[in-house]
C-alpha cells in the first residue's frame, strides 16, 4: 500500500479509531488483505477483520482490530474504486466519534441487508 507509512504514523496517535479514506484499483478482498499486510509490517497484530461493500456503487469499508505493545486500535478503511491507490484522508477519532462513523458507513452499505441476521448480530455487538 503506497501510503503505508502515513497509516502507521497515524496509528501511533492517541484515540481508539484511525480512519483512512482512499482510492484503490483492487476489489474488496484484495483491498482488505493489502491493508492488513501494511499494518502487520508495522508490527501491529490483526485480531479481527471484516469487510463490507456494495455492488451498486464501487465502495466499501474494511475494519481491522489491532494490537501492539498492549495497545488496541481499530482501523477503518473507507475505500472507493479508482485507477490507482490514492490517499484521500487520514484521521484519528475518539471512541464515540469512531463508533458513529463505523455505524454510519455500515448502514450506508447494508441498508438493503438490514434484515440479514448475521449483520444484525454484528451490529448489536458493536
Amino acid at each position: 500500500m503506497e501510503f503505508k507509512d502515513k497509516i502507521l504514523a497515524e496509528l501511533e496517535k492517541n484515540g481508539l479509531w484511525t480512519v483512512v479514506t482512499f482510492k484503490t484499483p483492487h476489489g474488496p478482498g484484495t483491498t482488505m488483505e493489502k491493508l492488513a499486510k501494511a499494518v502487520e509490517e508495522g508490527n501491529w497484530r490483526v485480531t479481527f477483520k471484516a469487510n463490507w461493500w456494495t455492488a451498486d456503487i464501487p465502495y466499501g469499508l474494511v475494519r481491522l482490530d489491532l494490537q501492539k505493545d498492549g495497545r488496541e486500535k481499530i482501523l477503518l478503511g473507507k475505500w472507493i474504486l479508482g485507477e490507482r491507490c490514492e490517499l484521500i484522508r487520514l484521521e484519528t477519532m475518539d471512541l464515540e466519534k469512531g463508533k458513529e462513523e463505523f455505524f454510519r458507513m455500515v448502514d450506508s452499505i447494508t441498508s438493503t441487508l438490514i434484515h440479514d441476521p448475521v449483520i444484525r448480530t454484528m451490529r448489536e455487538q458493536y
